[in-house]
């Protein structure tokens, strides 16, 4: 229980930082493109893949703190970190068959499924 507790205030952190970042890009950059969320992803990628490397060649990360950092913020930041690092380690294995396919798949299925959800939320919220 002690894990879940410490994995759930880490996402409650990183969802702040999420909001915190795409307020500011706004502000800075304006609205026009999310910038926001393209720098969360690229921070989150780049975090996941030092986090995880780090904790699984060296001693210099405790599996807690792992779980506290990648699950918990940067799971609550960005769950493209976690698809990045997934696919690199695809890749890192020779399996580039499977990584082409998780990026593929992931990118072109959940632009459909969110245009579909799109699609619904209009039809449910067509007037009648």
């Amino acid at each position: 229980m002690g894990q879940v507790l410490m994995i759930s205030l880490g996402g409650a952190l990183g969802t702040g930082v999420r909001y915190l970042t795409a307020m500011l890009a706004i502000r800075w950059l304006g609205g026009d493109f999310p910038y926001g969320t393209l720098a969360v992803n690229l921070t989150g990628a780049f975090l996941i893949g030092l986090v995880q490397e780090l904790a699984a060649i060296t001693l210099l990360i405790p599996e807690s703190l792992r779980l506290f950092i990648v699950a918990g913020i940067l799971g609550g930041m960005t769950t493209y970190s976690a698809f990045a690092y997934e696919t690199a380690r695809l890749m890192s294995l020779g399996a580039w068959g499977k990584a082409s396919t998780n990026v593929l798949a992931t990118n072109i299925l959940c632009l459909v499924l969110c245009w579909l959800g799109m699609a619904v939320a209009r039809f449910l919220g067509a007037p009648k």
